[in-house]
């Protein structure tokens, strides 16, 4: 199963935070960016297969994500 969910990543201090929204509790924070991208998708794939065990249902991605601009006088 492939399935796409949007993925946060957020510069916090010295290190950088990921969440995904559609599945609530799948969170890591690492060192650079690229270990945190690489330590949300582990997690993503650790965490789905947790639910596939215990048998819940795999929440469809719904959450998206935009730049928008901000204009201020």
């Amino acid at each position: 199963m492939a399935t796409k969910y949007l993925v946060i990543i957020e510069r916090v201090g010295d290190n950088f935070n990921a969440y995904v929204p559609d599945l609530p509790g799948c969170a890591v924070c690492g060192d650079t960016r690229e270990e945190t991208k690489q330590l949300i998708q582990e997690v993503i794939n650790l965490h789905i297969q947790g639910m596939l065990e215990d048998g819940e249902p795999i929440p469809e991605p719904v959450a998206q994500g935009e730049y928008m601009l901000a204009t201020v006088d």
